[in-house]
């Protein structure tokens, strides 16, 4: 096959970080490539190149022989390049079809209420066929603001957003992290769907496993360089993490077992099992997304209210009111939505990370040099790939954002961390990190409830774990009592008594 993209000598820097250096990739017609490596090793800029978003410094980009107009969204984009980001791109304010058809509106031929009825059953219908339902009649309502949609509904919107394009490449930036893996599965169908219609796909995905499933070929970046582009027939997830990291990565899942305490919370849901968390031990709550594992931890850390919800504090009985109230108790939690949630992304790292501690600090307010004083310490221990204490946060990588996250609840010292989907697009590397400090914590006493829709991860890193299904803790299975296929006979409904 013919290369439709065709990328040579590409480079591009920030200030003192060399972002890309030398890059030289081609993209064949019909083919699905995937793109891997740590954060930071390039992947987004590089996306960000042929999108439109950044200019690189050197080097030649083109499509179908023709250059490429790089530094122009709109013009990328009537070249046949559509993009989905990471991190969602969406208006919050507006609905599903509204975002979908966003500057694209005269795509439908009608005109008034007639072009917004043929918008919304476009809409709908494409949501339809990427989750596999009936024309028509999809879950995702096209109507609703995307603001009330859950994160793996505004992700479909993402994706059918993309494919309302007539387009010759479409660039996928984690489009699976946070789907289950019935809708893993359809977005795999879709894209060979694209693939056997003759449109390439540029695919970067963590889950390497489902690079290895998915694509055609795959190329390596290490450091914004390439290491090296390989079919996927010659390819090992041995060969890819070594490629990444520079090392061979054995042991994926690095459980150490710690010998658990006395309970440092129980909460007893108005229906449905008791959850319990001691110290020295991570606990898991699986489930399909929607069974209602991030509304009982929001509830916990008094985010939302649940009538009849009970928690026992150390064998007290709390209310946590707000966060405020749950972090003074000793409760830290990593939202699944790192920027919507868990950073202000105008703020620098250093103040991120002293966020939750200011109520210990004299009058709530502190110096640079207090502030350099709690952040460096754990910008160093985490390995926080950084130019400045006092950067935006925003301007880093997915994995060092998480890091942040991860850092401000160090430094409160909290004694139960709930962690919601930590590892969502970030790279093996960081993967393999964010699992040592969770060992370094049950070392010392804390509690760790951990959110995963990754269940080989949930599993590994559990000690114990709940199922959850509709809104209730159905299951409660032991270390030496649980399988993949336990856990989704629990989640799916196939087995129902509760133990």
């Amino acid at each position: 096959m013919e290369p439709l993209l065709v990328l040579r000598g590409v480079t591009k820097r920030y200030g003192g970080v060399q972002a890309l250096a030398g890059v030289d990739l081609d993209v064949r017609a019909g083919e699905v490539h995937g793109l891997v490596g740590e954060n930071g090793a390039g992947k987004s800029t590089l996306l960000k190149i042929l999108s439109g978003a950044v200019v690189p410094d050197s080097g030649d980009v083109r499509l179908a022989g023709a250059a490429l107009p790089t530094g122009s969204p709109r013009a990328c984009e009537a070249c046949g390049i559509s993009t989905i980001y990471q991190e969602f791109s969406l208006v919050p304010g507006l609905t599903g079809t509204q975002n979908i058809f966003l500057g694209h509106e005269s795509s439908a031929p009608e005109r008034g209420a007639a072009r917004r009825a043929a918008m919304r059953e476009r809409a709908s219908s494409l949501l339809a066929e990427l989750l596999g339902e009936t024309r028509g009649s999809s879950r995702v309502d096209p109507d609703r603001p995307v603001r009330e949609l859950s994160v793996p509904e505004r992700q479909m919107v993402e994706i059918a957003r993309a494919l309302s394009r007539e387009s010759r490449l479409i660039l996928m930036d984690e489009p699976s992290a946070t789907l289950t893996e019935q809708e893993t599965a359809r977005l795999h169908a879709t894209v060979r769907g694209l693939r056997a219609r003759g449109v390439s796909v540029l695919y970067i995905s963590h889950r390497l496993e489902e690079v290895l499933t998915l694509a055609d070929r795959v190329t390596v970046l290490r450091d914004g360089r390439r290491v090296e582009t390989i079919p996927v027939a010659e390819a090992t997830l041995d060969r890819l993490i070594r490629g990444m990291v520079g090392r061979s990565i054995r042991e994926h899942y690095p459980k150490e077992p710690a010998p658990p305490g006395d309970a440092i919370i129980e909460i007893e849901p108005p229906e449905g099992l008791p959850v319990r968390v001691r110290a020295g031990e991570v606990v898991g709550l699986a489930g399909l997304v929607g069974s209602g594992r991030t509304e009982l931890v929001r509830a916990v850390f008094g985010v939302d209210r649940r009538p009849g919800l009970r928690v026992r504090w150390c064998g007290h009985p709390i209310q946590a009111r707000s966060p405020a109230e749950a972090i003074a108790l000793g409760i830290g939690m990593v939202p699944e939505d790192r920027q919507g949630q868990g950073l202000v992304l105008g703020l620098g790292v250093d103040v991120n990370i002293a966020l939750p501690s200011l109520d210990r600090e004299s009058g709530g307010w502190l110096s640079p040099a207090r502030l350099r004083e709690i952040a460096r310490p754990l910008i160093r221990d985490l390995q926080i790939h950084l130019a400045d204490p006092s950067q935006p946060v925003r301007g880093l990588s997915g994995g060092n954002q998480q890091k942040v996250v991860l850092a401000k609840w160090l430094a409160r010292q909290v004694r139960l961390l709930i962690l919601d989907e930590p590892t969502r697009g970030i790279d093996v590397g960081a993967k393999q990190e964010m699992y040592r400090l969770m060992n370094q914590l049950t070392r010392e006493g804390k509690g760790i409830l951990l959110i995963s829709s990754d269940l080989p991860e949930v599993l590994a890193m559990s000690d114990r774990l709940y199922v959850m299904r509709h809104h209730r803790v159905i299951a409660e299975l032991p270390g030496g009592d649980r399988s993949p296929e336990t856990v989704m006979a629990y989640a799916t409904g196939a087995v129902g008594a509760m133990r």
